[in-house]
């Protein structure tokens, strides 16, 4: 063959450059076209003669931005060298937006100046589309899955699609599963109706649904068709009969998509699946851009599996958290203790992290003779172990608390206690593969007597209260803090002071003074900065507020307990007390001072059962007590009587037989007055019982 002639290798060159498979263009040093192949005109969608002589971007849409091919158009001509240029935007001639490669070089005179740049455009859609589906992916493997919040979750998926992957995504959750629990089946032929829980789109919001509100999906919808089937659903959009009714029962949504440029061109929903159970639906939106293809559909399976385990993972967790919270608000304080030697608040506030509910807790423990006990603990560990093991010590606190131990010794038993949890701990952890780990706490228990007001307390490797004195200044109480509980074999020490009435005591676990900083030292520095505002003292309800908001982080990392107690007194005026002498007259001088004082206080009503108990107590104290033997009575919500002796021996109620001249007496007291018991003290013991009294008659 012989060769081309050179008419013929410019029509060669010149059909080569007609039919090139991509576009092509020439433009002069002013950026004016020159030159325009088939497939240029074809994505301009004009004409070649109707560019030629026009200046870029003239034929390119005002809503379609090419300021960045101008640029690389111009730097060609200003440096000489070829340029290369990608962006992301649609044809003039098209609706969707494609990827283009686009290569810029000079065309240089015979003087060696650029007098045209040539410029071919490569349509990389499917590389580019490509490139994201791999970014997403990569994305997924380090943003989902960092938190436990549902929402956070739903969250990052949407804004992982969006804008890479389509124009809109959303996330539907059935409501067992934000509540934790497994989702039910649906009903088969019913609309099914699921949580929004978030959603995103390119531009204003396209949803009908707010996030939180409930979405209907007619059995027919391609969300609803992909829960019931369990795989993924695509639909061509705006050409899908079923869709089409899907958008015509909200017209609302179908006004919505309209305002985003009209017709959607595929949408694609697909079923969060994890362990055998539907926990809703993500559904993408596309408008803009070429339908989902199989890459598209494979990508989306992919992330909506691995969004629907983290999904699970924080149902768990939340069904756990709510388990935890649950048990451990049915363990705490429920309303104001029954007592009135201080005036209380107290908070719980759980951690906001994955290590879920801690276990700290408080008490308020109404004492014989007036007396409240006041305890703040808090059990090493977080979850429902931990929970379950704070609502053993506090029903041990409190059984020790009732037999009027004093602050040392009720540690020193509660540590036995803890030490024998740790031993059945060891043998279920074998069982349960270690499930239950050893058990350490710290507690505090202090005694308040409005009596004497003196304040009697003791730690367990507790941080010590905050004492805030009448006139505002604070002291940090030197109680001397023994070990915490499951050590073992070391005593601990109690602090006995005196307290001014109107004292106000600040109770706290470690979570209150390490939320903002390790040293526990500088925590409670600025606790007691804020116990010196008046805000945190005036009322106890809003100090409690104050001081949690002042002192914690928006998400706090340890569960935080709290009490306040401002101490009030007991005053002579309310408090009755007898030395007595060791001879049996005596009974009948204490039912006549008993009497007297009952009529001085108002109470004659209670004189009969109090004559009677006086009259019991007494004369046990003188049959098998020792001297001194002494009477009290207190005027307080109740009326309580007491009488004490050198003898530790305490008595026992017993049921008399019928020819028995003799222990009837407990009996009757015991039948008579609202409660009865026994306290001991270093110098012997107390008998005391409480008479209820008329609410108007109390303190």
């Amino acid at each position: 063959m012989e060769p081309a002639s050179g008419d013929e290798k410019r029509a060669l060159t010149e059909q080569a450059f007609r039919q090139a498979s991509f576009s092509m263009s020439v433009f002069d040093a002013e950026q004016r076209y020159q030159r325009l192949n088939d497939m240029a005109c074809l994505v301009m969608g004009v004409e070649e003669a109707a560019l030629l002589g026009h200046p870029f971007p003239f034929g390119v849409p005002a809503d379609v931005s090419q300021d960045g091919t101008l640029i690389a158009l111009r730097e060609v001509v200003r440096t000489g060298k070829p340029v290369h240029y990608e962006s992301f935007t649609r044809a003039p001639s098209g609706i969707r937006e494609h990827a283009w490669n686009l290569e810029l070089w000079p065309v240089f005179g015979e003087s060696g100046e650029v007098t045209a740049v040539g410029m071919a455009g490569f349509d990389s859609s499917e590389q580019h589309w490509a490139r994201q589906r791999l970014a997403v992916l990569d994305a997924a493997s380090i943003s989902l899955g960092r938190s436990l919040d549902l929402g956070r979750i739903a969250e990052e998926l949407t804004e992982l699609i969006v804008p890479r992957f389509a124009e809109f995504a959303s996330v539907d959750l059935f409501d067992d599963v934000l509540r934790g629990e497994e989702p039910s089946e649906p009903a088969e032929g019913a609309d099914l109706v699921l949580r929004r829980v978030a959603h995103f789109s390119t531009s204003h919001d396209l949803s009908v649904v707010e996030v939180g509100g409930t979405d209907r999906y007619p059995w027919f919808s391609p969300p609803a068709r992909a829960i019931r089937e369990g795989k993924a659903v695509l639909s061509s959009g705006s050409g899908d009969p079923d869709f089409e009714r899907w958008m015509s029962a909200v017209p609302q949504r179908a006004s919505r998509l309209e305002a985003e440029g009209g017709l959607v061109t595929s949408v694609l929903a697909v079923p969060l699946i994890a362990r055998g159970s539907t926990l809703g639906v993500t559904v993408l939106f596309r408008a803009r851009t070429d339908e989902f293809n199989e890459d598209d559909f494979t990508l989306a399976k992919e992330l909506a599996s691995r969004a629907a385990l983290y999904v699970d993972n924080a149902r768990r967790y939340t069904r756990e958290r709510n388990t935890a919270l649950a048990l451990q608000a049915s363990l705490l304080p429920h309303g104001p203790s029954q007592q009135a030697a201080v005036d209380v608040a107290a908070r719980y506030q759980p951690a906001d992290t994955r290590a879920g509910v801690g276990g700290d807790w408080f008490d308020v423990i109404p004492l014989s003779g007036a007396r409240v006990g006041l305890v703040v603990g808090d059990v090493v560990g977080h979850g429902i172990h931990a929970c379950a093991t704070m609502g053993r010590l506090r029903t041990a606190v409190q059984t020790l608390a009732d037999v009027d131990l004093p602050p040392d010794e009720l540690l020193a038993h509660l540590d036995d206690l803890v030490i024998r949890l740790n031993g059945d701990s060891e043998d279920r952890g074998l069982e349960f593969d270690g499930a239950f780990g050893e058990t350490g706490a710290t507690c505090l228990y202090a005694v308040y007597d409005p009596v004497s007001r003196m304040l009697t307390a003791a730690s367990a490797g507790h941080p010590p209260p905050v004492l805030v004195l009448p006139d505002g200044t604070t002291r940090l109480l030197d109680i001397g803090v023994g070990p915490v509980l499951g050590v073992g074999g070391l005593p601990f020490e109690a602090l006995e002071m005196e307290v001014p009435e109107g004292s106000l005591l600040a109770l706290y676990s470690d979570g209150l003074v390490e939320a903002r900083q390790p040293d526990p030292d500088l925590g409670i520095e600025r606790l007691r900065t804020v116990l010196t505002d008046p805000i945190a003292t005036a009322d106890l309800d809003a100090g409690c507020d104050h001081i949690l908001e002042t002192m914690l982080p928006e998400h706090p990392m340890d569960d935080v307990a709290l009490v306040l107690a401002r101490t009030r007194a007991l005053h002579s005026d309310r408090v009755a007390v007898w030395d007595l002498e060791t001879d049996y007259p005596v009974v009948a001088e204490a039912r006549r001072l008993a009497t007297a004082q009952l009529v001085e206080w108002g109470l004659e009503e209670c004189s009969f059962v109090t004559e009677l108990v006086v009259s019991e107590l007494v004369t046990n104290a003188l049959r098998y007590g020792m001297e001194p033997i002494q009477l009290r009575l207190i005027y307080d919500r109740t009326l309580i009587c007491e009488v004490s002796d050198s003898n530790s021996t305490s008595p026992h109620l017993r049921r008399a037989r019928i020819f028995d001249e003799g222990g009837r007496g407990l009996m009757l007291v015991a039948q008579l007055t609202a409660k009865w018991g026994t306290r001991h003290t270093a110098t012997g013991k107390t008998i005391w019982t409480e008479q209820a009294l008329r609410p108007e008659l109390g303190r």
